[in-house]
């Protein structure tokens, strides 16, 4: 399909996407709407940016549409389940946008706001439901919703699901599906236990598989800085002086070290601010919002945080923290270079951390290139260096009493662990990275604050 007229959607939907300027499908909305509109199961791997929402949004809105079908109390009849508040936001605004010449009923229900606002809602019934699974389920508990009517389940974003903690959420909402459904997967990556999902929810699904995780952006120019931990803020600071810098999505791997690098700027006079699982709904709205709208061009994120994020024009991704998961790397550069423009991401990397940039390189199959610090940018070598052997203890040294820092070498006033990646309890049950610091040579160039350049659109 080149052209979304080939899919001879309702005039309705084509008169939106006319008006959001939307003309060619990407490509897992080539392989995945025929499907969709034939009523098939579907199982699509797409990672974030590929268009997918629209691949599951505009057939629905077609078919629900088409059928004349009018909704009941209390009930829904398309049902997206979504990981996050913000993304299923971001879900709700699309299904708004495409179908705002419509008639049909359109909400979304997540956790942090009050649930008598949404039970009151959904007195009447929804046409499209967009729902984290938690809340879901109070609502269903509460009598205030009932999946009997259900037509079409959309579980996006399912490896994400399953890091969040909800493949028990999900297989108490199993049970309750119509066995009569369609039903749409989509996950950036399959393993086993995304595998496994996959077939309790789906029937002879069709399989349609666009831009492997390991691979990254093609329009994305990369670049890593060696930096130890204690110098990350001062060297983020001075990165975003550069005024080629637009807007710039940072990525910490801890909530409150998302807190932490915001307070840095603030101080420096850069204006910045966070998103992460521990702000209000409200906050995390005003945050997105002054975003997208260019009045704050630093939103500092987490991981989970970010996958509500759905904002062109990202001319930069800076690595605060490597992930300690390296699909996450993919994931995160991912959020520039959109709708054919180009974008730079930058990666800082502590001794620590280096494991984690093997693990990415292993997965991209690709070295990323190392950027010489900024000019003027002066780290002591004596904060910097390769791990050596222990050196030995020639004479045994009186112990001060108070002191209860027993680490040989180590400042009275430093804190353990200071100079290592802080990690949140999800690293902390993968395990931490191994503690081997060799690497290959590099070869070194110039750090550029680089610009952004955009292209033509395409339905998100």
């Amino acid at each position: 399909m080149t052209s979304f007229n080939d899919f001879a959607l309702l005039a309705p939907l084509q008169k939106a996407l006319a008006a959001e300027g939307y003309t060619k499908p990407t490509p897992i909305q080539a392989q995945a709407i025929p499907h969709c509109l034939a009523g098939r199961d579907l199982l699509g791997i797409a990672q974030t940016g590929t268009g997918k929402t629209a691949a599951f949004a505009l057939p629905i809105l077609h078919r629900l549409g088409k059928s004349g079908i009018t909704r009941k109390p209390k009930t829904c009849r398309a049902l997206i389940l979504s990981p996050t508040r913000e993304l299923a936001s971001q879900i709700a605004d699309s299904f708004r946008a495409y179908g705002k010449f419509m008639h049909l009923s359109i909400d979304v229900v997540f956790g942090g706001v009050p649930v008598g606002k949404q039970i009151k809602r959904l007195a009447t019934g929804a046409d499209i439901l967009v729902a984290t699974p938690g809340r879901l389920l109070d609502l269903i508990d509460q009598k205030a919703l009932s999946l009997r009517d259900l037509e079409i389940l959309v579980l996006d974003e399912a490896d994400q699901m399953l890091d969040l903690g909800f493949i028990v959420p999900l297989k108490r909402i199993i049970p309750m599906l119509p066995k009569t459904r369609q039903s749409l997967f989509f996950s950036a990556t399959m393993p086993k236990t995304i595998a496994g999902l996959a077939d309790a929810f789906l029937t002879d699904p069709v399989k349609v598989a666009v831009t492997p995780v390991a691979t990254t952006a093609e329009r994305v120019t990369q670049g890593v800085m060696f930096v130890p931990v204690s110098a990350k803020q001062h060297l983020l600071a001075t990165i975003l002086r550069d005024p080629a810098i637009e807007r710039v999505l940072v990525f910490s791997r801890t909530k409150h070290g998302a807190d932490k690098v915001v307070k840095h700027l603030e101080r420096e006079g850069i204006e910045s601010a966070a998103i992460h699982g521990n702000k209000s709904q409200a906050q995390r709205e005003r945050a997105l919002g002054a975003f997208r709208a260019g009045s704050c061009r630093v939103l500092v994120a987490t991981d989970i945080a970010a996958r509500g994020i759905d904002v062109d024009g990202v001319t930069h991704v800076i690595n605060y923290d490597l992930p300690n998961v390296a699909e996450s790397y993919v994931h995160r550069i991912g959020r520039t270079a959109r709708a054919g423009a180009t974008g730079i991401a930058m990666a800082f990397c502590s001794n620590e951390e280096r494991p984690y940039l093997r693990d990415i390189e292993k997965l991209t199959r690709l070295p990323i290139p190392v950027l010489a610090l900024p000019e003027g940018f002066k780290v002591e070598a004596a904060s910097f260096r390769e791990p050596s052997a222990p050196r030995p203890n020639h004479a045994a040294r009186p112990q001060n009493p108070a002191r209860t820092d027993n680490r040989q070498g180590a400042p009275r006033d430093s804190k353990p662990g200071q100079d290592r990646p802080q990690q949140d309890r999800a690293m902390q049950d993968r395990g931490g990275p191994d503690r081997a610091n060799q690497s290959r040579p590099r070869k070194r160039r110039r750090f550029s604050g680089g610009g952004n350049a955009s292209a033509g659109r395409s339905a998100a």
